[in-house]
């Protein structure tokens, strides 16, 4: 029975495209007298049903070798595309995450939308998101990876554009769509170009041609640059990093997958992409410095960030920035493990300040605190994220860490220094929201602040569980490193890195100091609250570019293209005026004025040849 579900695995994102598809009729009210809660609970039992196949297709597919299902789709002139389904104890254990994330965010939905009236829409957009990820999890070609990218890119934007009756949200969903769309377009450039080089698009084949293939160091460093702007609009990276902070004025339920999974999607396809990666040294070393001032970056304006959406996102960007530094030193695993343990905890964080979103009245942490009594799971919630995103033995971003950190130590110990000091701002960072929010003495905004409904609650628990559970999952299954053969005195400065940071965090804004807390030069200050001034930068120069190129078009369309337009329209009017004055009635008159007409255009048109042939008469 197990190998048989394993066999149709495949069949997995087709649930949730079907549930996507059967929500439709409830989103454009064309099924009124039922309401649109049916289409949550039609993409409810679709995911569950994703989620069930998945969880016995692993039990058969663990311990076992991978397996390739080829699905034919288009052949012709030369071009052979094929669907490549790869089938292994990875992707299948992707597909687990991705669908029962989802199922989490979509019970989560249900009492965080329940009079929201784009309901119906909201949850056939998020069976596209997760049948656009589970079809990324099991596809083994790169050209159809890119294509699903794609189709994860305009869903975000119509996720993120759900209330588009609001100016804020019409702006963020439009500045993340046209951010994600210029990491896409050199990736398409990437990817065309790495065909013709490799003649292949297949993950497996890439890895064994990058084995042996000699090119020009400056063309494959070209390729695998546009190859890495993509995942790093994806995986919101510096400077393409700006649409996950836009995409918070999206619903929190779709924030829940957009923070764990959908962000990982880049990386995802980055660690597929990581031997032909190693062809170019350039580029690799381009992947570790865009990793580091992302991490870096990220992780110093999340300090000075006041919306609690976006105190979050910019942690999620500096995560992402410690996988792409490991995958441009060539750690898989520490990669693979580093996505696992965020996709953990991040959605958890989400959750427990979801609630808050839900049913505040603002949301500038400034003007929050002493939730901590009124709301005592959320606060829980809040404080196992946090430990489980940072560095905190025995929890999962611990081994990660760890794994990464020890991998660095002999080769780029440089690297284990802004891991630990990302670790040491992130713990920071969380502490300090975490002392914002939940500490102190209720302020006016947060005096009347309840615990939020079992149905946001529940699936807070079950993530809850499974943080504090994580480890033990991992040893189950073997994927924790071995404590033996580890460098203890990394693991220390690690430990004490995320003591420091939580301790400093707590001492701050925890303790009686009074707030709010402001740098000791404003500059300083400005340049974090405004995200290193990177919107100005843009404003000024691309935004600018395109202005003035926008311009000199209106300009060349106004005078040159509707001038000449106009100059014929005019000749052909006072022409036709002139020619009324000079009919007489004479049929041949009008004969001779065609057929002289007729002959002087036929000699204009035949003048080049005349030379010609008067030449070749004179010899």
């Amino acid at each position: 029975m197990f190998e048989s579900l394993l066999e149709t695995v495949w069949l997995v994102p087709c649930y949730a495209l079907l549930g996507g598809i059967l929500a439709l009729p409830w989103s454009p009210g064309v099924i009124r007298r039922t309401g649109p809660r049916p289409a949550g609970y039609v993409n409810l039992i679709m995911t569950l049903l994703s989620f069930v196949h998945s969880v016995l297709a692993f039990t058969a597919i663990w311990n076992q070798p991978a397996k390739q299902v080829l699905i034919p789709w288009l052949s012709t002139a030369g071009l052979n595309l094929t669907i490549n389904v790869e089938i292994s104890a990875i992707t299948v254990g992707a597909l687990i995450v991705i669908t029962g994330l989802n199922f989490l965010a979509q019970i989560y939905a249900v009492g965080y939308m329940e009079m929201d009236w784009g309901w119906g829409r909201f949850y056939s957009l998020l069976g596209l998101f997760e049948a656009g990820l589970s079809a990324l999890a099991l596809c083994n070609n790169l050209f159809f990876s890119y294509v699903i990218l794609e189709i994860l890119t305009l869903g975000t934007y119509l996720l993120v554009g759900l209330w588009f009756s609001q100016p804020l949200v019409v702006s963020g969903a439009r500045d993340a769509f046209l951010t994600k769309r210029v990491g896409d377009l050199f990736l398409l450039m990437g990817v065309l170009g790495l065909w013709t080089l490799a003649g292949t698009w297949d993950y497996q084949d890439l890895a064994i041609w990058a084995q042996t293939a000699k090119l020009d160091p400056t063309i494959i460093t070209l390729v695998c640059l546009a190859l890495i702007a993509g995942p790093m609009g994806k995986c919101a990276q510096f400077p393409l990093h700006l649409w996950l902070d836009e995409a918070m004025e999206g619903p929190v339920p779709s924030t829940i997958l957009r923070n764990s999974v959908v962000v990982a999607s880049g990386a995802w396809v980055l660690i597929k992409l990581q031997p032909v990666f190693s062809l170019s040294p350039v580029a690799s070393s381009a992947m570790v410095a865009i990793g580091a001032v992302t991490a870096i970056g990220g992780s110093l304006i999340a300090i000075a960030q006041v919306d609690i959406k976006r105190c979050l996102s910019y942690s999620v960007s500096a995560y992402m920035g410690l996988v792409f530094i490991a995958v441009g030193t060539q750690q898989d695993d520490a990669a693979l493990l580093l996505v696992l343990t965020h996709a953990i905890s991040a959605p958890l964080l989400v959750m427990s300040t979801g609630g808050i979103v839900w049913n505040s009245v603002t949301q500038d942490v400034t003007q929050l605190g002493g939730l901590w009594s009124r709301r005592p799971i959320s606060s829980l919630a809040f404080i196992v994220g946090t430990l489980g995103l940072i560095g905190f033995p025995p929890l999962g971003s611990f081994w990660a860490l760890m794994e990464l950190a020890d991998g660095l130590w002999g080769t780029h110990p440089w690297l284990v220094g802004i891991v630990i000091g990302v670790n040491a701002l992130t713990a920071f960072s969380l502490t300090r929201e975490f002392g914002l929010i939940f500490a102190g003495k209720p302020k006016q905004m947060s005096e009347r602040s309840p615990e939020a409904i079992w149905l946001m609650v529940l699936p807070m628990m079950v993530l809850f569980g499974l943080v504090l559970h994580l480890p033990l999952l991992l040893q189950s299954l073997s994927l924790l490193p071995n404590w033996a053969i580890l460098n203890k005195d990394v693991a220390l400065l690690l430990i004490w890195s995320s003591i420091f940071g939580c301790s400093i965090g707590g001492v701050i804004y925890i303790g009686n100091i009074s707030k709010p807390v402001h740098l000791p030069w404003q500059g300083l200050q400005d340049l974090l609250a405004y995200d290193f001034y990177t919107p100005k930068l843009y404003k000024i120069t691309i935004i600018f570019g395109v202005a003035q190129l926008a311009k000199l078009a209106d300009i060349v369309d106004l005078f040159v293209v509707d001038g000449i337009v106009n100059f014929v329209g005019l000749f052909s009017l006072l022409g036709g005026e002139g020619l009324k004055y000079s009919t007489n009635g004479q049929t041949q008159f009008y004969a001779f004025t065609v057929l002289l007409g007729v002959g002087v255009l036929g000699a204009w048109v035949t003048w080049p040849f005349w030379g010609v042939q008067f030449i070749d008469l004179v010899f």
